[in-house]
């Protein structure tokens, strides 16, 4: 088992990343004052649930915890009110109180839904997160929690960090390859944003970690949480740091938007974008070798490069200046500079952006 801790003072706490871990969970619960007193509440989804949540819930019960469970549709559309409003539900029958404490069994969906529900519930209870998908590494580090509105990604959401993060790489074994790929995106962008020594070894590797070879796959898992920790210790809030964090998403999160939370994967999405922003650094007067090395490497993990042509441009457009990272009519980019860092750039001309998008449709 491999260990990390995101160093927020009082509220720091550790990734644990190793194979299973899942009937360690009551150990590892208690260990971090993850109190019996008071029933847990377990959400999961469709896809994850039938693997899993037995699994998660004996273990935690043989441990002495009182556990109610929920389970969501799986995809994008469940991060919504709707699905809030329900999980509160199960939440208020199963007697949860403040001293509850919620658990994500899931990827990125669930994670940002139940730590937006524990968030929110009774002004905040603690949360746990346990990631099964690759994607996740990313998403259930940082206390970043929230679900969609029809008109944009993670636009209603808070700061709220979890009490640990348990991930269990045997869980990873039965996703789909195409769930698999979109996850090594987020691992790809850990490396493009902050280290390019682990950029070369993803090239290297790619093959064994779409064969999900374990050793291999711990090994990414574990550099990309780092990453991710690192900037979340230096950065909580999204003040200036963790913005980086963002390279390829202000297109990404457009993208699906626009095509509906379904029709493209988030780390599908996300392997668009970062092309784009490859491209934009061309435009700045960055090096070429960024675009050609961006490409060539999400290339090796299958992932796509091109934006899909039935798209609207003029949509795209406007999904983009609903992003978060739209300011004062100027739209903010995460812009490579090199291999391994990036700029947080705040004027970056639209006209520019909505060419690259049109451009992004003829890649190959």
């Amino acid at each position: 088992m491999k260990q990390l801790t995101v160093e927020l003072g009082e509220r720091s706490y550790p990734i644990y990343i190793g194979d299973g871990l899942l009937s360690r969970a009551a150990e590892l619960f208690e260990r971090h004052g993850i109190g019996k007193g008071s029933p847990l509440l377990v959400v999961t989804d469709t896809a994850v649930g039938p693997h899993y949540l037995a699994a998660l819930t004996e273990a935690l019960q043989s441990g002495g915890y009182r556990v109610a469970t929920h389970t969501v549709e799986a995809g994008e559309k469940s991060k919504s009110l709707e699905m809030l409003d329900a999980i509160v539900a199960t939440a208020l029958e199963a007697g949860l109180d403040r001293k509850s404490t919620i658990v994500a069994l899931g990827g990125g969906v669930v994670g940002d839904l139940a730590g937006f529900a524990a968030a929110s519930f009774m002004r905040g209870v603690r949360f746990v997160q346990v990631p099964t998908t690759i994607l996740a590494h990313d998403s259930s580090v940082g206390g970043k929690v929230a679900v969609n509105h029809r008109l944009a990604k993670n636009i209603i959401g808070a700061f709220h960090q979890p009490e640990l993060v348990l991930y269990d790489t045997a869980t990873l074994l039965t996703l789909p390859p195409r769930e698999v790929r979109s996850g090594l995106a987020e691992m790809v962008k850990h490396g493009l944003i902050w280290n390019a020594s682990f950029v070369d070894w993803l090239d290297a590797n790619a093959p064994k970690l779409l064969a999900l070879d374990p050793e291999a796959l711990q090994y990414g898992l574990y550099e990309g949480c780092k990453v991710k920790a690192h900037v979340v210790a230096a950065d909580e809030r999204e003040d200036d740091l963790r913005a980086i964090l963002n390279l390829g998403h202000t297109i990404g999160h457009a993208l699906e938007a626009v095509a509906g939370y379904g029709e493209l994967l988030h780390g599908e999405a996300i392997a668009i974008g970062m092309v784009g922003a490859a491209k934009l650094a061309g435009r700045l007067g960055y090096a070429s070798e960024i675009y050609d090395v961006t490409k060539r490497l999400l290339k090796r993990f299958e992932l796509p490069v091109q934006l899909p042509a039935h798209l609207d441009t003029d949509a795209i457009m406007a999904a983009m200046s609903h992003d978060k990272k739209f300011k004062e009519g100027r739209m903010v980019f995460i812009v490579p500079t090199a291999i391994g860092k990036v700029e947080i750039n705040k004027s970056v001309q639209a006209d520019w952006v909505r060419e690259i998008v049109d451009e992004l449709k003829g890649e190959s």
